[in-house]
């Protein structure tokens, strides 16, 4: 995983509503941005920005059913990021026993 891709995700994550998004969409496997809505009570702009934010750092991925947009999460990409941050941490643990 990039240093850029590990800031996009980091940043995605930062935000509390995100992540809060973010929870809510893994919790149920999949959700229409009507489900969304009614969990995070936001604008529909709001929500769109932030799923658009989400997208953009590979943490969910949409696709269009009829008139529904389902938002589903990518556990990959939280397992991966996890993976870069811990050799990122072992890295430093080893520099700082030098």
């Amino acid at each position: 995983m990039t240093e850029k891709m590990l800031a996009k995700i980091s940043k995605a994550l930062s935000d509390p509503t995100r992540l809060r998004i973010y929870e809510t969409i893994s919790s149920r496997g999949q959700m229409f941005c009507g489900e969304v809505m009614q969990k995070c009570p936001l604008t529909p702009g709001t929500i769109s920005h932030h799923l658009r934010v989400l997208a953009e750092a590979n943490l969910i991925e949409s696709r269009r059913q009829g008139q529904f947009i389902y938002n589903r999460s990518r556990p990959e990409t939280i397992r991966e990021y996890i993976h870069a941050l811990t050799k990122i941490a072992g890295k430093t643990k080893a520099a700082s026993k030098r």
